[in-house]
């Protein structure tokens, strides 16, 4: 056995890890007495057999989990059935992108379904919960909230006679457990609320959603054990300044792991977008130079997205190489091999390349599209109107192949686009120059 000190009030019966001069719970002064807390130790491997024993997998029977419709058909498509008694699933994403109304909205259909929603806020007063609520227009009886930053209620809803079907949790970062050390958002802190929430909801069948901040990197603050535990794990991104989302799967136990789902920010909360292939497109202009339109992919969903270059002259000594929407080491790149096979003289030109609709992609099959917009500003004309581009460039200027290239042609001829350059159109660079513009490098 292990001994540690810690501190318990004689009025109330609260344990604190440090004293205080306070009660934090009753606000009582002076109350709080030192106690020893005793921790079981670790039992040593081989110190008592183990009552497991393996059995062969093709005999057992398997296991059909019973999934519940979340209310929302474009969230039943992303996690693959719905939402899945006992599953634990993590949602990551920016502060203010939108995962507090999201979750919100989720609650408030699983309200109209006949099924109880319990909403954990950490963050929030339930006066503010409400407040929210009602300009979403989710003030059912079914929607029931509690405020605190104890996970021992969030364990005592669970307890309940009639466990909820669905429990919020907003945030994990802002939940405190008694056993354990450090501050709320701590690893430990963290580690130990959602062990034992997860662990109880597997026995009750409640379908618990933990909402996690996320690092100035954009990962999923705490500890990688969090993103392991959990059943699906889920990310909402976007740019505050757009008002578009889109909530990605980036693991799933229960469905596909490339699947995406467009919303836009309305009053009344997020929408969905169901045609999403065109979205991004906005007031697109095809007549000016340097844009071009690139069929790109993301999961499985092809986006007509619109790709805008700008070159012009430079008075630096080091001309400024900018990119939005994707990494400006691959602008770097795609610019050294432009100098290199075409024989362009691009070292006295400022260069900026943007993803407009505030879409964000690493999609290699850009590449094509953002030669084409810089070849476009740099001779000032204008691309062919309808024509759309994918596809990787190598070093060698040659345009490779990329994913999913069957699904880019179907999306193109489906919204009429004319020429179609992607690797079977255009080996080279020197083709799509000659096929542009009628220049030999």
């Amino acid at each position: 056995m292990k001994t540690k000190e810690a501190y318990r009030c004689a009025a109330c019966g609260a344990q604190s890890l440090r004293w205080q001069g306070q009660c934090p719970s009753c606000k009582e002064w002076n109350t709080l007495e030192v106690i020893t807390v005793t921790k079981k130790a670790s039992i040593p491997v081989g110190a008592a057999a183990s009552q497991s024993i393996p059995r062969p997998l093709q005999g057992l029977e398997a296991e059909n989990v019973a999934s519940r419709p979340s209310g929302m058909d474009s969230l039943d498509d992303l996690l693959g059935n719905g939402l899945v008694p006992g599953a634990a699933i993590l949602l990551g994403g920016e502060p203010g992108i939108g995962k507090s109304t999201l979750l919100l909205q989720l609650a408030g259909s699983q309200a109209r379904l006949g099924h109880t929603a319990v909403y954990l806020s950490g963050e929030e007063s339930l006066p503010q919960l409400k407040t929210r609520a009602e300009r979403l227009g989710l003030l059912v009886p079914g929607l029931l909230a509690i405020a605190t930053n104890k996970v021992e209620d969030g364990l005592a809803v669970l307890d309940s006679p009639n466990p909820p079907e669905l429990l919020i949790v907003d945030s994990v970062q802002t939940l405190a457990s008694p056993l354990a050390e450090g501050i709320p958002g701590s690893v430990s802190q963290v580690r130990a609320v959602s062990s034992v929430l997860v662990e109880k909801t597997k026995k009750t069948g409640t379908t618990l959603i933990l909402v996690g901040h996320v690092t100035k990197d954009g990962q999923i603050a705490g500890p990688k054990l969090l993103e392991h535990m959990v059943d699906t794990v889920l990310y909402l991104e976007g740019d505050r300044k757009h008002f578009s989302r889109i909530l990605r799967v980036l693991k799933n136990r229960f469905g596909p792991s490339d699947e995406l789902v467009v919303f836009t920010m309305k009053q009344h909360g997020l929408e969905v977008v169901e045609d999403p292939a065109t979205f991004f497109l906005g007031a697109r202009n095809p007549s000016l130079s340097g844009t071009a339109m690139a069929m790109a992919v993301d999961g499985q969903r092809p986006f007509a997205v619109e790709v805008q270059a700008l070159v012009s002259k430079s008075f630096l000594n080091f001309p400024r190489r900018t990119a939005l929407g994707f990494d400006t080491n691959r602008l770097n790149l795609l610019l050294a091999v432009l100098e290199k096979r075409l024989r362009l003289n691009l070292g006295g030109y400022d260069i900026y390349a943007k993803i407009t609709g505030g879409l964000a992609s690493n999609d290699p099959g850009l590449d094509l599209a953002v030669i084409s917009a810089v070849m476009s500003s740099f001779y000032d004309q204008p691309l062919p109107e309808s024509s759309v581009f994918w596809g990787e460039i190598d070093l060698n200027g040659q345009v490779r192949p990329v994913a999913a290239h069957d699904i880019r042609v179907k999306q193109a001829v489906r919204l009429g686009h004319k020429p179609v350059c992607h690797s079977g159109t255009c080996s080279t660079l020197a083709d799509l120059q000659r096929l542009l513009f009628g220049k030999q490098g």
